[in-house]
């Protein structure tokens, strides 16, 4: 069957209706998205049936793959994790420690209740995957947190950053790109974006809100705006003290690149980031970065480098690293804005990170010769 014909689509839509189900039977605080992965689909028999040398994995949730499929491929087997799902229950991010301990019936974080689909998902992944697969991390945090999970601390895993291309993410005239989206020509803009970032607490709003109130005092602030992509203008928003220009989802990477090219500084206060792609490609625009000392984020800010990072998660010192990097901007604009791309050049250009991968399929095919 033709994965993009109706009948196909139709499945996959099917096949979420027992996952969304066994969703609403948990309750708990943690609004990550959680995939138990239980429905079977056709992709074990296409797999196993193509003349592939070996299966690259990414993220395969939305019950586009059951976990107890995976094992049932016959290639060897490299697998990109994009967040934490792979080694956790069915939580995408987790913020207690049950991925570390196992999901034991005692240590149940307080506020969640009802059906422990976390638990009982898994115990099926402990049932199905016996046999290690070669990881692929983006970040040491993240690569960190597989060995020490209780269910992949023995799998062999690397750490490679997701490559970008740096021919398409490369640094576009500040003045044209305010020109081109309508931003004001002489103010500095501060860049902030998420899907659904303001009400996602993964990307730490709330505390960006906090840091933007510290900073009103600051001569140099006063004159700040912000952008937010990602989503529309709310229809009550949120008061930050400064004006902010609403511009929506963004669907082309030439649109977002002219967005990174038209802001001072790219803000990204999230909590977690298996890697953070917005602030590899905003770096590679030339744009610096403020983030929070933590997770995937460390592997691409450079304290005072490229960009700052601010002690997770302290809103007066991730205000004054907006106020660093102003004066940076200011004392030699372009020589800095030249070793932020740099940086993001040296590292994470496709062409940098293809032969890390060709390194791990290769070995992938070759222990199973």
């Amino acid at each position: 069957m033709d994965i993009g014909t109706d009948a196909e689509k139709v499945l996959r839509l099917a096949r979420r209706g027992p996952a969304e189900l066994s969703r609403r039977l948990l309750v708990t605080s943690n609004s990550t998205l959680h995939s138990p992965s239980v429905m079977p689909s056709p992709w074990v028999k296409r797999i196993n049936d193509s003349d592939s040398d070996v299966v690259h994995l990414h993220w395969i949730q939305n019950e586009m793959m059951s976990i107890a499929e995976i094992p049932r491929i016959n290639k060897p087997l490299v697998w990109t994790f994009h967040d934490m799902w792979a080694f956790c229950g069915a939580e995408h991010h987790s913020f207690d420690g049950r991925w570390r301990e196992g999901y034991l019936r005692g240590n149940r974080p307080g506020g969640e209740s009802g059906f422990d689909l976390n638990r009982w998902t898994w115990n099926r992944k402990v049932k199905h995957w016996r046999d290690p697969i070669e990881i692929v991390a983006p970040s040491r945090w993240l690569a960190d947190c597989v060995r020490e999970s209780a269910l992949m601390f023995d799998w062999p895993v690397t750490v490679i950053p997701n490559p970008i291309d740096t021919d398409i993410w490369k640094p576009l005239s500040q003045s044209i790109a305010r020109e081109l989206l309508g931003l004001p020509a002489a103010i500095p803009l501060l860049l902030f974006g998420a899907v659904g970032g303001t009400n996602d607490p993964c990307k730490g709003f709330s505390v960006l809100q906090e840091a933007l109130s510290r900073m009103r005092s600051e001569p140099m602030a006063k004159d700040i705006e912000l952008i937010v992509f990602g989503e529309g203008e709310p229809r009550y928003p949120v008061d930050l003290g400064y004006p902010v220009h609403y511009v929506g989802h963004i669907h082309d990477d030439l649109t977002l690149r002219i967005l990174y090219s038209a802001a001072d500084v790219m803000l990204v206060p999230s909590a977690i980031e298996a890697f953070g792609q917005t602030a590899a490609e905003a770096n590679a625009c030339g744009t610096p970065v403020v983030a929070f000392d933590t997770s995937g984020l460390r592997d691409i800010v450079e304290h005072r480098r490229n960009g700052y990072l601010a002690e997770a998660f302290d809103p007066e010192d991730f205000a004054a690293g907006i106020l660093w990097v102003y004066q940076k901007l200011a004392a030699t604009k372009e020589r800095f804005k030249a070793d932020v791309r740099e940086t993001a050049v040296k590292r994470f250009d496709y062409r940098v990170v293809a032969p890390q991968y060709q390194r791990i399929l290769s070995r992938a095919v070759a222990s199973r010769s």
